[in-house]
């Protein structure tokens, strides 16, 4: 069974939740709270010596960082992962997008202002740069998004994954979507997918529900 290390709050580990959850994939979750510096200890870092979350034990002793390796890793040989070549290129070009052009901003933005307390007033020279380039990425989801259903492929794949992770919590720190039509009815889209579990759902707490 897999082991995965994630903060509950981190829209890089929701990803993997996310996708783990939907292929029906059983895992252990080991909790970890950075800002407590749970990702800097020893036995952490001999895991994974970058020091970040999510972090997947595939197998006895190995360990698989990086939220885009990870989901590449759980949804090979399923729906998610396309296996024609243009197909997989045009989600990893998604990927690329996300990880470059969407997640240094609106992940930035996310964590300072929203998990953070008195990070506003820390990151006061940064939150402009934030704003742009994060807007400016939103803009471009948009126009994409006007004319297509999902992101890659012509279906649901972990390219909407990856992209759905951090927009979908854009608007708890100060992204306005209203004017982004296309990628609110897409949000919507990916929430109605089966399996679907929010970003606060937890698999312990689920049990105990059922």
């Amino acid at each position: 069974m897999f082991t995965l290390y994630s903060m509950q709050r981190s829209g890089n580990c929701y990803k993997v939740r996310l996708a783990l959850a939907q292929l029906a994939l059983p895992y252990n979750l080991v909790e970890i709270d950075i800002l407590k510096g749970d990702t800097r200890t020893p036995d952490f870092l001999a895991k994974n010596p970058m020091g970040h979350v999510p972090l997947l034990e595939a197998a006895p002793g190995r360990y698989l960082p990086e939220s885009g390796a990870i989901l590449w890793y759980l949804a090979g040989g399923t729906p998610l992962a396309p296996e024609n070549r243009l197909d997989r290129a045009e989600t990893l070009q998604w990927m690329f997008f996300e990880q470059h052009s969407l997640e240094p901003y609106v992940g930035s933005a996310h964590f300072w202002l929203v998990l953070i307390k008195g990070g506003r007033e820390l990151q006061m020279h940064a939150i402009e740069e934030w704003m742009e380039k994060g807007y400016q990425a939103l803009r471009v989801m948009e126009k994409h998004l006007a004319s297509n259903e999902f992101v890659a492929a012509g279906r649901y794949t972990i390219a909407d994954i990856a992209l759905y992770g951090w927009t979908h919590v854009a608007h708890e720190c100060d992204f306005d979507l209203t004017g982004f039509p296309a990628t609110r009815a897409w949000l919507k889209r990916i929430a109605s997918q089966p399996d679907y579990v929010p970003m606060d759902w937890h698999p312990a707490a689920a049990a105990i529900a059922e």
